[in-house]
């Protein structure tokens, strides 16, 4: 009799408060997410929209000035860049930026 006791009172604990809490906020959760995006989530997807198409913009600018002065660049780009990796010594690296 001991062990069913100590079978049953968690399992009766865990039906009558954890299930249905857990039961609750999982279905919460799936209704806020059914949602969709909040208005302050739709506000800052516009910012970055607004924010990724100037400087789509800067970037188009930059390549015409780059095709004015300097027409041959792209092919310069192509094969590696303005400085292969084979000119650096042993100790010296190439920073991440090129």
């Amino acid at each position: 009799m001991n062990m069913a006791v100590f079978f049953f009172v968690p399992v009766i604990i865990f039906m009558g408060l954890v299930a249905p809490l857990w039961l609750v906020l999982h279905y919460l959760s799936k209704r806020r997410s059914a949602k969709g995006l909040v208005e302050e989530d739709r506000v800052e997807l516009d910012d970055l929209l607004k924010t990724a198409d100037k400087l789509t913009d800067r970037i188009e600018i930059l390549e015409r000035i780059l095709d004015a002065d300097s027409p041959n660049w792209r092919d310069k780009e192509a094969q590696g860049g303005y400085r292969s990796h084979q000119q650096y010594s042993k100790d010296e690296h190439p920073s991440s930026g090129e």
